[in-house]
């Protein structure tokens, strides 16, 4: 617990009340949207109730630790870009707007954002980049589940109107059977044009 909230008891040390932390799921999926969240606990916090970085946690355990999160943040964002926009401009900029959206949903307003990762969006307040943040801030670890069970039920209802594709087990993500189905079906209407896996070179310039 002491390491998930080394940057959160810094930065309330330093006379920060309002922190934010940060995070997205889905950069890397074939298809569907990118989904960011913003998390603020209160200052002081010092409970991290089984939060983890998403990625290492049980889809149910996931679900639960929401519902935990929600119930104990001051406050809780969230932004979502889909596929259409992440073609449009990139998955970078998709990335920073979902992250821009889901920090203006927040209210109070943060004083300062924890960000999962390298680059920062263009923000009015301080900001700062954190690497593998996820396992290190239990605001940004927090975000990451927010974001992670978020985008995963928008995936859900996705495979309720595609369901050839599997969209409920893999998430968009580039699996075996993801690709067997779009060599079988075809691009559906949610997959990102500019994400092009080179197995799969000749179908998706079929659609060019």
């Amino acid at each position: 617990m002491i390491k998930l909230l080394q940057h959160e008891r810094s930065l309330w040390k330093n006379g920060v009340k309002l922190l934010a932390g940060v995070d997205e799921a889905g950069r890397g999926p074939l298809a569907g949207p990118v989904v960011a969240a913003a998390v603020i606990f209160p200052q002081h916090f010092a409970d991290s109730f089984g939060v983890n970085d998403s990625k290492k946690i049980s889809p149910p355990k996931r679900e639960h630790l929401k519902s935990l999160i929600e119930e104990k943040a001051l406050a809780v964002g969230v932004g979502a870009i889909d596929h259409s926009e992440i073609d449009r401009i990139n998955i970078l900029q998709a990335t920073y707007k979902a992250m821009q959206l889901a920090i203006q949903q927040l209210c109070p307003s943060p004083d300062f954002v924890l960000i999962d990762g390298r680059g920062v969006p263009e923000l009015k307040m301080p900001c700062q980049a954190v690497i593998k943040g996820d396992s290190s801030s239990l605001s940004i670890a927090a975000a990451s589940i927010i974001a992670k069970v978020t985008r995963d039920h928008l995936m859900i209802e996705m495979h309720e109107r595609y369901p050839h594709y599997g969209f409920a087990q893999h998430k968009g993500y580039a699996t075996k059977r993801h690709m067997q189905a779009i060599r079988e079906f075809g691009l559906s209407p949610i997959h990102r044009r500019s994400f092009r896996p080179h197995q799969l070179e000749d179908i998706y310039a079929q659609y060019e």
